[in-house]
């Protein structure tokens, strides 16, 4: 698997959904440009479409098979668990939250995209969290590819 320079946390797939143009169209273009995501990260989407967003099934399998198309998909592995283990101990981290951390690193990952975890914040000297939906921040410049959204 080839290393790619950016993790999606789950917020950002859910912004897709958003009611909120601002931060739909900023979810969209940062899909757009790529980067990777993993199995925890698609249940996580699944969990909250379904529960919080009341969206159909077949809408939430459109909607993921769609990001699958556009973005890596890494596997939850014992690696991972081990990895995330630590990182919640370490860092004071929800177990959760250490899952997306240790899967962006051993990914390779150098920014993750998260709007959940402290911005600026460094792990393992190698993955910065950036925040994307932060008033400040500036990203990719251009939306090559779009997605469906309702």
């Amino acid at each position: 698997m080839s290393v790619v320079e950016v993790f999606h946390d789950t917020n950002v797939l859910l912004y897709l959904m958003s009611a909120d143009t601002a931060k739909a169209d900023r979810a969209e273009a940062l899909l757009a440009c790529g980067g990777c995501i993993s199995v925890q990260v698609l249940n996580e989407f699944a969990s909250v479409a379904s529960r919080k967003l009341a969206m159909p099934w077949s809408e939430i399998e459109e909607t993921l098979a769609g990001l699958r198309r556009i973005v890596g998909v890494h596997p939850l592995t014992e690696q991972t668990h081990d990895l995330g283990l630590a990182l919640a101990r370490d860092h004071q981290l929800a177990v959760y939250d250490a899952m997306i951390v240790a899967s962006a690193l051993i990914a390779g990952c150098k920014t993750l995209y998260s709007e959940d975890l402290q911005h600026g914040r460094v792990f393992e000297r190698q993955l910065r969290v950036q925040n994307p939906f932060a008033p400040r921040h500036a990203g990719p410049a251009s939306k090559t590819r779009r997605i469906s959204r309702p």
